[in-house]
């Protein structure tokens, strides 16, 4: 797919790329659309252990895979799929928490789901986004 235009941010995007064969991040026309962001440091790796630490940490990682790949972050998302291990009110309430900060002008559909793991054995939530990126962004 040569016409598309992938992103691997440095640190884990670029180690994940090579180790699991996955890009980070696609430009598709005036869309970006994000693989699953977990609560680990973009750097080194290491995830957090407390659930509210992954999920505030999983946000930031989308901002930074956004700006990444030429958006301007999470003023641009427009969809958000959550996936969560468990999923109790905690996740919900922290999830709430984040949007109240990083879209404070609007209201991104969302699809929360529970699943029984994730990519990595500590990883606790995911977060899949979609952003549209305005002609005149760009």
């Amino acid at each position: 797919m040569s016409h598309l235009t992938y992103y691997a941010y440095k640190g884990v995007g670029e180690r994940n790329q090579k180790q699991y064969q996955y890009s980070q991040a696609v430009r598709i026309g005036d869309r970006i659309e994000c693989a699953g962001q977990g609560g680990w440091n973009p750097e080194t790796g290491v995830i957090h252990r407390e659930i509210n630490a992954q999920i505030d940490q999983a946000f930031e990682n989308v901002e930074l895979n956004l700006k990444d790949a030429g958006g301007k972050g999470w003023d641009q998302v427009f969809r958000v799929v959550s996936y969560h291990v468990p999923i109790n009110n905690e996740a919900i309430d922290a999830m709430v928490q984040n949007f109240k900060k990083w879209c404070p002008n609007h209201n991104p559909i969302w699809t929360v789901i529970g699943v029984p793991r994730l990519g990595e054995d500590d990883m606790r939530v995911e977060i899949e986004v979609v952003a549209h990126i305005p002609e005149e962004s760009k």
